[in-house]
This record gives structure tokens, C-alpha cells and sequence, in this order.
């Protein structure tokens, strides 16, 4: 298994630890984790749940009125090197 998808599946299991309930959709070129967050989530679980997802590669929260707050993060999957492929700094 890459990296990529064990620090994805590490980041899910955390915060599954912590009381959320969590999605993890696989794609092209990366892996997102979703959770729902309680209105009451306390203080404490909150330092907890960043530091989780301090871990990947680009997280956030979408909060709405609707919907109630979800917490996202994203982790990049690995890009495979080709070597030296059309010059210094290109890859296809």
C-alpha cells in the first residue's frame, strides 16, 4: 500500500478514535477524508482533531446551515517519476 493511503487511512482512524464519523473516497491523484462535527465537540477534541489532520496535505471545514460542519482533508497520492524525461524539472 503507498504512503499516501496508509497516511489516509491513518488520518480516518484518528479521528474515528476521537467520536467522528469518518468518509474516505479514493481519487485520481488523491485521497480525501470527511467527517461530521458536533455542535459540542469540546475543546480538547478540537486540539486533538487538528493535530490529526495537520498530517495531510491540505484540510478545512465547511460549515453551512444546512449541513452542520464538516470537517475535509486531502492527501496527495505519490506522482511517479519518469526520470529526466524532456529536460531538468519536466515529468509527464
Amino acid at each position: 500500500m503507498p504512503a499516501s493511503e496508509v497516511s489516509a487511512e491513518v488520518i480516518a482512524a484518528r479521528l474515528s478514535a476521537v467520536g467522528l464519523a469518518t468518509r474516505v473516497e479514493e481519487h485520481d491523484g488523491s485521497t480525501s477524508i470527511e467527517a461530521e462535527v458536533p455542535e459540542s465537540l469540546p475543546a480538547e477534541t478540537w486540539r486533538e482533531v487538528l493535530e490529526v489532520v495537520a498530517e495531510a496535505d491540505r484540510f478545512g471545514l465547511l460549515a453551512t446551515s444546512m449541513n452542520g460542519r464538516t470537517l475535509w482533508a486531502v492527501v496527495h497520492k505519490a506522482v511517479p517519476t519518469t526520470g529526466d524525461v524532456g529536460g531538468p524539472g519536466h515529468q509527464r
